[in-house]
């Protein structure tokens, strides 16, 4: 969704298009860190 956001946004200048595609940003930006902490706990060895 951020690809056809931006993409649009490249093509037609409109700014409600680049501000929507700042939200997309930030809530995927949101989601990452939780999937960090998961990926952290991975790192400890298994015994």
């Amino acid at each position: 969704m951020m690809d056809f956001t931006w993409k649009v946004f490249l093509q037609t200048g409109n700014i409600d298009t680049y501000l929507l595609y700042k939200e997309l940003e930030k809530e995927n930006q949101e989601i990452p860190g939780n999937q960090n902490e998961d990926l952290a706990q991975l790192d400890f060895p298994v015994s």
